[in-house]
Formats: structure tokens, sequence, C-alpha cells
């Protein structure tokens, strides 16, 4: 009895150890109210958390990212802007209350797009630079094909509600990564407030950006991007930050507390370490030769694949090899034989390619002379045998 009851306390124990000194894993461990969200690494493209980052969903305004893009590469931000009839007439959200007639240049207009949100701004930023909204908006698309933003599909410049107007968290993450790379965006976004000047010195609007962690400087390292609001898109937020070199993007869309999931994701990338998961001739695997001296050959990984991960999530971190094609003599040293893939709960994180650590060369004559006696001696002992 006494033994029994000794045992049932040491389980107990050992059941309390573990749960108090097993962590969760991190990623599981976030409390993110946004229906989804991404963060990826802005210098390698690495994702670093996904919560349905590849669902289609409204961008809002978010869409302006693009659309200051495409204005920043095919315009030049003092050329003056002539405001006609269509960006007039916008009324609904926020606005600058452009007049037709009214002359702004135009970095004034992305400045409105990027901080303020002013709809009437991107139409005419469209219209001066590619003739009419309709063109613009083709090079929008266009782009995002160009970025690899697969699951992208604009068909305004400001993120108004239509049926073919969609996008995905991972897609604006890969579109905000490269116009993080642009001076001219990212010396907008990163402003707490700005004032909007007409060209005639007659008229001015101060605004203030709609990004409250911008706008207060409630983070550290914040840097940007972009807010987006509509009743069908919800609350929607970029936000990128910069320490120590890295630079991280986090996409929030359609959230109950977007700053709250924002801050959330970017504590949560900034807390990990670099990992070394591979090292440049480090031996992965070895692969089948048919044909050769030798029935194999060493795999070793061509580059080193450095990571921010979790100590949490390199635990679970797998890797799968794949051949490129079977393997027959000679195999010289170098030469490609396979690729290694990371995965994490069956999510890519990166990958390398294989190659042969030494060669394999097929047997030459005097080998196969040799392996022929051997074997024909073989069959005259067996023949002698009793």
């Amino acid at each position: 009895m006494l033994f029994r009851e000794k045992r049932i306390i040491f389980i107990y124990i050992a059941a309390m150890l573990f749960l108090y000194t097993t962590p969760a894993p991190a990623a599981e461990a976030l409390r993110i109210s946004a229906a989804s969200a991404i963060l990826m690494d802005a210098g390698t493209g690495q994702v670093i958390y996904d919560h349905h980052g590849f669902k289609r969903r409204e961008p809002a305004s978010l869409t302006k990212i693009m659309t200051a893009i495409i204005a920043l590469e095919y315009g030049h931000p003092e050329e003056i802007v002539l405001i006609g009839r269509e960006p007039a007439g916008i009324s609904v959200g926020q606005e600058l209350r452009l007049n037709r007639g009214d002359r702004l240049s135009l970095e004034n207009l992305i400045k409105a797009a990027l901080l303020y949100s002013a709809n009437d701004s991107t139409v005419a930023i469209a219209q001066h630079v590619a003739g009419n909204e309709e063109r613009f908006i083709d090079l929008m698309n266009t782009k995002a094909l160009i970025l690899g933003a697969l699951d992208t599909r604009f068909a305004n410049t400001n993120g108004y509600h239509h049926p073919n107007h969609y996008t995905t968290a991972h897609d604006l993450a890969v579109i905000t990564r490269y116009a993080l790379a642009n001076s001219d965006f990212a010396g907008i976004v990163r402003l707490p407030r700005a004032t909007i000047y007409w060209a005639d010195g007659k008229k001015e609007k101060p605004v203030e950006n709609t990004n409250s962690l911008v706008r207060e400087n409630s983070y550290e390292g914040i840097m940007g991007v972009k807010t987006g609001t509509t009743i069908r898109a919800g609350n929607c937020l970029v936000a990128a930050a910069g320490r120590n070199g890295r630079t991280l993007i986090a996409v929030i869309l359609h959230s109950r507390d977007r700053y709250r999931d924002a801050v959330e994701l970017l504590n949560y990338g900034f807390s990990q370490g670099l990992v070394k998961i591979c090292a440049r001739g480090e031996i992965i695997d070895r692969m089948p030769v048919t044909g050769g001296l030798k029935d194999q050959v060493e795999a070793v990984c061509e580059k080193d694949i450095n990571l921010y991960l979790a100590d949490e999530d390199l635990k679970v971190v797998t890797r799968k090899v794949i051949a490129q094609k079977p393997l027959a003599a000679p195999v010289k040293a170098g030469q490609e034989v396979g690729t290694v893939v990371f995965v994490l709960r069956g999510r890519e994180l990166a990958r390398a390619g294989l190659a042969a650590a030494g060669q394999v060369d097929r047997p030459g004559l005097l080998h196969r002379l040799k392996s022929g006696f051997n074997t024909s001696n073989c069959f005259t002992l067996m023949d002698k045998s009793p």
C-alpha cells in the first residue's frame, strides 16, 4: 500500500512538473482577434505567423498601398495634378474635398492617400498617371501579378466594396514588403502628421496619420504603414516595425482590435532568435547510386539557412528530402542531387539545394575483370565441392 501511494505521488509530481515546465507553442498561444493575419520578415520574406493568411478578403483602404506604388513608379512627386470632375465628385468616406480645377502636386495627393486615407486623392492620382482610373487599375493588377500576389485583384484605387476587389493577408505582406523598399513610400508612411498644400498656395489642410501606432509613436521602431476600415472589410491594418536591423510586417484583416493584434504579432516576431537550421556543407542525407564503385553518396546543403524561430517552434521543425532524379554513376562532386525542405506545422519555411559531397565513378576495366575473375573463381570452387 505504501509503495502504491508513493507511486501515485511520484506520477502526480511528474505531471505537475511537465505542466509547468513545458511551454505551449508560442504561435498557437497568441490571442489574435483578426479573421486573417500574417507576420512576415521583410528582409527574407519568411512567414513567421499565419492565421488564414491565404484566404481572400476585402482590403478596404489598404488598397492605397498599391495605389501609391504605381503613382511613385509611373509619376514624379513634383508633377502638378489638375483635379477633374470625377475626383471632385467623390463624397464617400474620407476625402480632401477637392474641387474641379484645383491643382496639387502628386506628392501631396500621395500623402493624403497614405496618411489621411483620402478617397478623392486616389482617383485624382489615377487620372493623372494613367489618363483614367481603368488604365491605372490595370497597372495595379499587373503589378500584383509581377510581385506574386496571385490572390489579389483590384477594381478601384481606394478600397470601396466591389465583388472583384479582394486580396489576402499574405499578398498584402508581399506588396508592403516591396513598397517599403521605395524610400519615398517608406518616408511618407512613417510620418505622424503632415500638411497637404494646394499648388496655388491659397489652401492647405493639416492631416494626421490614421495609424495610431505611428501617430502616437506608441510602438518601438514603428515604420507605418496603413489602416483600412469598411463595414464589410472590418478594421484592417498593415503595421511595419524595425529593430536591430530587422523589419517585420504584420497584416491584420477584419479585427476586433487591430492595434492589439498587430502589437501581439510584432512582439512575437521580435522575441524570436536567429537559428541556423542548415549549414553549408552539412550532410543532410545519403542518396543511392546505381552502377558505381559506391552504392551511395552523401548529399550536403548548398547554403546556410538562418531563420527566426521561437524555441518551441524549433523543436517541431521537420525536413523533407526530395531527390532530383535516380542517380547513376558517374556522379561528380558538387553535382545537384536534390532539395531539402524545412517545414513547420505543415508550412514551408525554407528550402535549399543538395549537392553530392564527393564523386562516384563507374567501375573501370581492371575492376570489372577483377570482379569477373572473382565471380568465375567462386563458381569453379562451387563445381569442385563434393
